[in-house]
Protein backbone atom coordinates (compact mmCIF):
# COMPACT_ATOMS: atom_id res chain seq x y z
CA UNK A 1 0.00 0.00 0.00
CA UNK A 2 1.24 3.49 -0.88
CA UNK A 3 0.51 6.54 1.28
CA UNK A 4 0.37 9.92 -0.47
CA UNK A 5 0.36 13.01 1.73
CA UNK A 6 -0.72 15.64 -0.80
CA UNK A 7 -2.98 15.88 -3.81
CA UNK A 8 -0.23 17.26 -6.06
CA UNK A 9 2.84 15.62 -7.54
CA UNK A 10 1.36 12.13 -7.48
CA UNK A 11 2.94 9.29 -9.46
CA UNK A 12 1.03 8.08 -12.50
CA UNK A 13 0.28 4.81 -10.71
CA UNK A 14 -1.79 6.70 -8.12
CA UNK A 15 -4.03 8.46 -10.64
CA UNK A 16 -7.25 7.05 -12.02
CA UNK A 17 -8.21 5.25 -8.82
CA UNK A 18 -11.64 4.53 -7.42
CA UNK A 19 -11.55 5.82 -3.85
CA UNK A 20 -13.68 5.91 -0.73
CA UNK A 21 -13.58 9.30 0.99
CA UNK A 22 -14.07 10.23 4.64
CA UNK A 23 -12.30 10.57 7.98
CA UNK A 24 -12.59 6.83 8.74
CA UNK A 25 -11.79 7.21 12.44
CA UNK A 26 -11.95 3.66 13.73
CA UNK A 27 -12.64 2.20 10.27
CA UNK A 28 -15.90 0.79 11.66
CA UNK A 29 -18.54 -1.25 9.87
CA UNK A 30 -20.20 1.87 8.45
CA UNK A 31 -16.86 2.95 7.00
CA UNK A 32 -16.36 -0.56 5.66
CA UNK A 33 -19.62 -0.21 3.72
CA UNK A 34 -18.27 2.92 1.98
CA UNK A 35 -14.97 1.17 1.20
CA UNK A 36 -16.79 -1.93 -0.05
CA UNK A 37 -18.92 0.28 -2.33
CA UNK A 38 -15.70 1.69 -3.80
CA UNK A 39 -14.34 -1.83 -4.22
CA UNK A 40 -17.51 -2.86 -6.07
CA UNK A 41 -17.31 0.17 -8.37
CA UNK A 42 -13.60 -0.18 -9.04
CA UNK A 43 -12.13 -1.23 -12.34
CA UNK A 44 -8.95 0.49 -11.13
CA UNK A 45 -6.78 0.27 -7.99
CA UNK A 46 -8.74 0.80 -4.75
CA UNK A 47 -7.97 3.99 -2.88
CA UNK A 48 -9.04 5.85 0.24
CA UNK A 49 -9.05 9.63 0.62
CA UNK A 50 -8.79 10.84 4.19
CA UNK A 51 -7.45 13.81 6.13
CA UNK A 52 -4.64 14.37 8.62
CA UNK A 53 -5.07 15.89 11.09
CA UNK A 54 -8.74 15.13 11.49
CA UNK A 55 -10.67 18.30 10.51
CA UNK A 56 -12.18 18.43 13.99
CA UNK A 57 -8.67 18.79 15.43
CA UNK A 58 -8.02 21.73 13.09
CA UNK A 59 -11.25 23.58 13.88
CA UNK A 60 -11.25 22.82 17.64
CA UNK A 61 -7.63 22.25 18.70
CA UNK A 62 -8.43 22.68 22.41
CA UNK A 63 -11.30 20.19 22.47
CA UNK A 64 -10.85 16.93 24.43
CA UNK A 65 -9.09 14.11 22.61
CA UNK A 66 -11.60 12.14 20.58
CA UNK A 67 -9.76 10.01 18.02
CA UNK A 68 -10.22 6.26 18.12
CA UNK A 69 -7.01 5.65 16.21
CA UNK A 70 -3.96 7.53 15.09
CA UNK A 71 -2.89 7.78 11.46
CA UNK A 72 -0.59 4.77 11.78
CA UNK A 73 -3.37 2.53 13.10
CA UNK A 74 -5.78 3.73 10.42
CA UNK A 75 -3.26 2.98 7.68
CA UNK A 76 -2.63 -0.50 9.10
CA UNK A 77 -6.36 -1.23 9.14
CA UNK A 78 -6.80 0.01 5.56
CA UNK A 79 -3.87 -2.14 4.46
CA UNK A 80 -5.64 -5.18 5.89
CA UNK A 81 -8.68 -4.28 3.79
CA UNK A 82 -6.69 -4.42 0.56
CA UNK A 83 -6.47 -0.69 -0.11
CA UNK A 84 -3.74 0.09 -2.64
CA UNK A 85 -3.49 3.87 -2.23
CA UNK A 86 -4.20 6.09 0.79
CA UNK A 87 -4.42 9.80 0.02
CA UNK A 88 -3.78 11.28 3.49
CA UNK A 89 -4.51 14.91 2.63
CA UNK A 90 -3.00 17.60 4.92
CA UNK A 91 -5.94 19.40 6.50
CA UNK A 92 -5.12 23.02 7.17
CA UNK A 93 -6.11 26.52 6.05
CA UNK A 94 -5.64 25.76 2.35
CA UNK A 95 -7.94 22.75 2.28
CA UNK A 96 -10.40 24.24 4.77
CA UNK A 97 -10.73 27.35 2.62
CA UNK A 98 -11.68 25.57 -0.62
CA UNK A 99 -15.29 25.82 -1.77
CA UNK A 100 -17.05 22.53 -2.64
CA UNK A 101 -16.47 23.32 -6.32
CA UNK A 102 -12.80 24.15 -5.69
CA UNK A 103 -12.26 20.95 -3.74
CA UNK A 104 -13.88 18.81 -6.43
CA UNK A 105 -11.94 20.47 -9.24
CA UNK A 106 -8.49 21.15 -7.71
CA UNK A 107 -8.16 18.17 -5.37
CA UNK A 108 -10.28 15.33 -6.74
CA UNK A 109 -10.25 15.93 -10.50
CA UNK A 110 -7.01 17.79 -11.29
CA UNK A 111 -4.92 16.69 -8.30
CA UNK A 112 -5.76 13.05 -7.60
CA UNK A 113 -7.28 12.41 -11.00
CA UNK A 114 -10.06 10.25 -9.63
CA UNK A 115 -12.05 7.93 -11.82
CA UNK A 116 -14.74 7.36 -9.18
CA UNK A 117 -15.38 8.28 -5.53
CA UNK A 118 -17.72 6.81 -2.90
CA UNK A 119 -18.92 8.62 0.20
CA UNK A 120 -21.37 8.00 3.00
CA UNK A 121 -24.82 9.51 2.86
CA UNK A 122 -23.90 12.04 5.58
CA UNK A 123 -20.62 13.21 3.99
CA UNK A 124 -19.97 16.97 4.07
CA UNK A 125 -17.08 18.86 2.47
CA UNK A 126 -15.85 22.28 1.39
CA UNK A 127 -15.62 25.59 3.21
CA UNK A 128 -18.19 25.79 5.98
CA UNK A 129 -19.24 22.19 5.22
CA UNK A 130 -21.35 23.61 2.41
CA UNK A 131 -21.03 20.54 0.17
CA UNK A 132 -23.01 17.35 0.61
CA UNK A 133 -23.24 13.98 -1.11
CA UNK A 134 -25.83 15.15 -3.62
CA UNK A 135 -23.73 18.18 -4.50
CA UNK A 136 -20.68 15.98 -4.96
CA UNK A 137 -22.59 13.88 -7.48
CA UNK A 138 -23.35 17.00 -9.52
CA UNK A 139 -19.73 18.14 -9.31
CA UNK A 140 -18.58 14.71 -10.43
CA UNK A 141 -20.64 15.06 -13.59
CA UNK A 142 -19.08 18.49 -14.17
CA UNK A 143 -15.48 17.38 -13.66
CA UNK A 144 -15.53 13.88 -15.07
CA UNK A 145 -15.53 11.45 -12.14
CA UNK A 146 -18.22 9.07 -11.00
CA UNK A 147 -19.85 9.26 -7.56
CA UNK A 148 -21.51 6.56 -5.46
CA UNK A 149 -23.35 7.47 -2.25
CA UNK A 150 -23.43 4.61 0.25
CA UNK A 151 -26.39 4.45 2.66
CA UNK A 152 -25.79 4.60 6.40
CA UNK A 153 -25.90 1.20 8.04
CA UNK A 154 -26.48 0.00 11.57
CA UNK A 155 -27.99 -2.65 13.75
CA UNK A 156 -31.01 -2.78 16.03
CA UNK A 157 -32.17 0.65 14.89
CA UNK A 158 -28.81 2.25 15.75
CA UNK A 159 -26.38 3.54 13.13
CA UNK A 160 -22.77 2.48 13.42
CA UNK A 161 -20.87 5.60 14.46
CA UNK A 162 -17.59 6.65 16.01
CA UNK A 163 -19.56 8.37 18.79
CA UNK A 164 -21.33 5.15 19.81
CA UNK A 165 -18.00 3.31 19.77
CA UNK A 166 -16.37 5.96 21.96
CA UNK A 167 -19.23 5.63 24.44
CA UNK A 168 -18.86 1.84 24.59
CA UNK A 169 -15.12 2.11 25.21
CA UNK A 170 -15.53 4.84 27.83
CA UNK A 171 -17.94 2.54 29.70
CA UNK A 172 -15.58 -0.45 29.60
CA UNK A 173 -17.51 -2.39 26.94
CA UNK A 174 -14.84 -3.37 24.39
CA UNK A 175 -16.93 -6.26 23.05
CA UNK A 176 -19.76 -3.86 22.16
CA UNK A 177 -17.19 -1.64 20.47
CA UNK A 178 -15.90 -4.67 18.56
CA UNK A 179 -19.42 -5.45 17.33
CA UNK A 180 -19.71 -1.96 15.82
CA UNK A 181 -16.14 -1.77 14.58
CA UNK A 182 -16.06 -5.22 13.03
CA UNK A 183 -12.65 -5.71 14.68
CA UNK A 184 -11.11 -5.27 18.12
CA UNK A 185 -10.37 -1.71 19.15
CA UNK A 186 -6.61 -1.30 19.00
CA UNK A 187 -4.04 1.11 20.38
CA UNK A 188 -0.95 1.26 18.19
CA UNK A 189 2.43 2.87 18.49
CA UNK A 190 6.08 2.57 19.41
CA UNK A 191 7.27 0.87 22.58
CA UNK A 192 9.02 3.45 24.76
CA UNK A 193 11.06 3.27 27.95
CA UNK A 194 9.12 3.44 31.20
CA UNK A 195 9.96 3.24 34.89
CA UNK A 196 10.58 -0.54 34.63
CA UNK A 197 8.64 -1.21 37.84
CA UNK A 198 6.83 -4.15 36.27
CA UNK A 199 10.10 -5.95 35.62
CA UNK A 200 10.95 -5.79 39.33
CA UNK A 201 7.55 -7.37 40.10
CA UNK A 202 8.05 -10.18 37.61
CA UNK A 203 5.76 -8.56 35.04
CA UNK A 204 7.88 -6.73 32.43
CA UNK A 205 5.75 -4.46 30.29
CA UNK A 206 5.91 -2.79 26.91
CA UNK A 207 4.95 0.85 27.45
CA UNK A 208 3.07 2.94 24.88
CA UNK A 209 1.83 6.52 24.83
CA UNK A 210 -1.83 7.35 24.23
CA UNK A 211 -1.54 11.07 23.46
CA UNK A 212 -4.24 12.41 21.18
CA UNK A 213 -6.52 9.41 21.56
CA UNK A 214 -9.94 9.04 23.14
CA UNK A 215 -9.23 7.03 26.27
CA UNK A 216 -11.23 3.86 26.92
CA UNK A 217 -12.21 3.28 30.53
CA UNK A 218 -9.06 3.23 32.62
CA UNK A 219 -8.19 -0.11 34.11
CA UNK A 220 -6.87 -3.57 33.33
CA UNK A 221 -7.69 -5.43 30.11
CA UNK A 222 -7.16 -8.84 28.57
CA UNK A 223 -5.39 -8.06 25.29
CA UNK A 224 -3.97 -9.53 22.12
CA UNK A 225 -0.82 -7.70 21.04
CA UNK A 226 0.54 -7.84 17.50
CA UNK A 227 4.23 -7.00 17.25
CA UNK A 228 4.43 -5.23 13.89
CA UNK A 229 8.18 -4.70 13.55
CA UNK A 230 11.48 -6.11 14.73
CA UNK A 231 12.60 -9.72 15.25
CA UNK A 232 9.58 -10.79 17.36
CA UNK A 233 6.82 -10.08 14.86
CA UNK A 234 3.71 -12.07 15.66
CA UNK A 235 0.60 -12.14 17.84
CA UNK A 236 0.76 -12.62 21.62
CA UNK A 237 -1.90 -12.87 24.34
CA UNK A 238 -1.40 -10.68 27.37
CA UNK A 239 -2.76 -8.36 30.02
CA UNK A 240 -2.49 -4.58 30.00
CA UNK A 241 -3.03 -1.64 32.30
CA UNK A 242 -4.40 1.56 30.79
CA UNK A 243 -4.16 4.40 33.24
CA UNK A 244 -2.18 6.80 35.40
CA UNK A 245 -0.54 4.32 37.85
CA UNK A 246 -2.05 5.69 41.10
CA UNK A 247 0.39 3.63 43.22
CA UNK A 248 3.21 5.88 42.05
CA UNK A 249 1.92 9.45 42.21
CA UNK A 250 0.44 11.58 39.46
CA UNK A 251 1.31 10.39 35.95
CA UNK A 252 0.22 10.92 32.37
CA UNK A 253 -2.00 8.10 31.05
CA UNK A 254 -0.22 5.33 29.19
CA UNK A 255 -0.65 1.70 28.21
CA UNK A 256 1.54 -0.95 29.88
CA UNK A 257 1.32 -4.35 28.18
CA UNK A 258 2.60 -7.63 29.61
CA UNK A 259 2.90 -10.43 27.04
CA UNK A 260 2.46 -13.93 28.41
CA UNK A 261 5.43 -16.29 28.16
CA UNK A 262 7.48 -13.73 26.22
CA UNK A 263 11.16 -12.94 26.66
CA UNK A 264 12.61 -10.32 24.36
CA UNK A 265 13.46 -6.65 23.90
CA UNK A 266 10.61 -4.70 22.28
CA UNK A 267 11.97 -1.14 22.71
CA UNK A 268 11.55 0.82 19.50
CA UNK A 269 9.26 -1.74 17.89
CA UNK A 270 5.66 -1.01 16.98
CA UNK A 271 2.77 -2.76 18.68
CA UNK A 272 -0.92 -3.03 17.86
CA UNK A 273 -2.76 -3.87 21.08
CA UNK A 274 -6.36 -5.13 20.88
CA UNK A 275 -8.50 -4.48 23.95
CA UNK A 276 -10.52 -7.70 24.28
CA UNK A 277 -12.09 -7.63 27.75
CA UNK A 278 -12.25 -5.15 30.61
CA UNK A 279 -11.18 -6.88 33.82
CA UNK A 280 -11.26 -4.22 36.53
CA UNK A 281 -10.67 -0.52 37.24
CA UNK A 282 -7.21 0.62 38.25
CA UNK A 283 -6.75 1.30 41.95
CA UNK A 284 -4.15 2.06 44.57
CA UNK A 285 -2.88 -0.88 46.64
CA UNK A 286 -1.52 -0.99 50.19
CA UNK A 287 1.90 -2.10 48.97
CA UNK A 288 3.87 -3.84 46.24
CA UNK A 289 3.03 -7.29 47.63
CA UNK A 290 -0.70 -6.62 47.30
CA UNK A 291 -0.15 -5.18 43.80
CA UNK A 292 1.84 -8.25 42.74
CA UNK A 293 -0.85 -10.61 44.05
CA UNK A 294 -3.50 -8.71 42.11
CA UNK A 295 -1.37 -8.87 38.95
CA UNK A 296 -1.23 -12.65 39.38
CA UNK A 297 -5.03 -12.76 39.52
CA UNK A 298 -5.39 -10.41 36.55
CA UNK A 299 -3.04 -12.52 34.45
CA UNK A 300 -4.83 -15.75 35.28
CA UNK A 301 -8.22 -14.23 34.47
CA UNK A 302 -6.91 -12.82 31.17
CA UNK A 303 -5.36 -16.16 30.19
CA UNK A 304 -8.62 -17.99 30.80
CA UNK A 305 -10.64 -15.38 28.91
CA UNK A 306 -8.35 -15.32 25.88
CA UNK A 307 -8.11 -19.13 25.75
CA UNK A 308 -11.90 -19.24 25.52
CA UNK A 309 -12.06 -17.00 22.44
Amino acid sequence: MQIHRHWTGLPDTARGTTAAMGNFDGVHRGHRAVIDAARAAADAPLGVITFEPHPRQFFAPDAPDFRLMNAEARANRLRRLGVAHVFELPFGPELAGLSPDGFAREVLAEGIGLAHVTVGQDFRFGKGREGDAAGLSALGERYGFGVTVAPLIGEGGEEFSSTAIRNALAEGRPRDAERMLGHWHRIEGEVVHGEKRGRALGYPTANMGVDGLHLPKLGVYAVIADVLSGPYQGSYPGVASLGVRPMFGKNEPNLEVHLFDFDGDLYGTHLSVALVEYLRPERKFDGLEALSAQMDRDSQQAREMLTAL
